[in-house]
């Protein structure tokens, strides 16, 4: 028997780079999975990717209206699921003093406000013993330049894992985070211009106690440790980072 045989999971954010990967996982291991994105051409070549066992649900995360139409789609592929990984945010690389409050906004909206009622419309689906895995950053804890909106949306999500860990605690429903340092995603190159891409990445690197990014696959890893096997821990955060928030 495969290792997540019967088992029906949803990704947010499955659509590329490490939710993408997570969700490949379980496929091979026999699960079966829903994963959104917002972009329908990423999806549909995910969904091609993942085969038959994967479903593709375009859903902007920012908005509570597809966070609800998203929770009718999984009741009618699944009825209920054993396990929730919500990974889908955007990036935003901004000086503080250039930061606009049309951007503030949608960052939040998109990283914090849509994880937020993606746990709520779903957690009826979650079967006791269930786990929601949030997606945080590096940056919740370690103060860098250029990401303080960012970084805010993500402690938000650290702070998430401990009160929804709480609150979801009589329905048997485990809440985690996972907090990834710097993955070889290709997110930089996508988000800044090729020479400040190159230049952030060598720093990046240099900087990281290991001396290098990680592997979309590290990731995967610690999200189904959180999802299925560490089934007496809540409100944690594990990171993955090279030991950049710990050394």
């Amino acid at each position: 028997m495969s290792t997540y045989e019967g088992r029906n999971v949803v990704i947010t954010g499955g659509s590329s780079g490490f939710g993408l990967t997570t969700a490949a996982a379980l496929v091979d291991g026999g699960a079966r999975v829903l994963i959104t994105g917002r972009t329908q051409s990423t999806l549909d070549a995910a969904v091609t990717q993942l085969g038959e066992a994967a479903i593709g649900v375009r859903s902007d995360a920012g908005s509570v209206a597809d966070v609800e139409a998203l929770a009718d789609r999984v009741k009618t592929e699944f009825g209920t699921i054993d396990a929730l990984f919500v990974n889908a945010g955007i990036p935003y690389f901004a000086p503080f003093e250039a930061v606009t409050e049309q951007a503030y906004d949608e960052v939040f909206a998109i990283n914090a406000k849509g994880p937020y009622f993606t746990v709520q419309k779903l957690a009826p689906l979650l079967n006791p013993g269930s786990g929601v895995v949030l997606t945080t950053s590096v940056v919740n804890v370690v103060g860098y330049p250029m990401v303080s909106v960012y970084a805010a949306t993500k402690a938000a999500l650290r702070l998430m894992a401990r009160s929804l860990g709480r609150e979801l605690l009589p329905a048997g429903i485990r809440v985690n985070a996972v907090s990834p340092g710097p993955i070889d995603t290709g997110i930089l190159d996508r988000n800044l211009p090729p020479e400040v891409a190159a230049q952030t990445k060598a720093q990046m690197a240099a900087d990281n106690p290991m001396g290098r990014f990680g592997r979309p696959d590290e990731i995967a890893r610690a999200v189904l440790f959180l999802a299925f096997e560490a089934t007496f821990t809540t409100g944690a955060e594990l990171t993955v980072d090279g030991g950049a928030s710990q050394l």
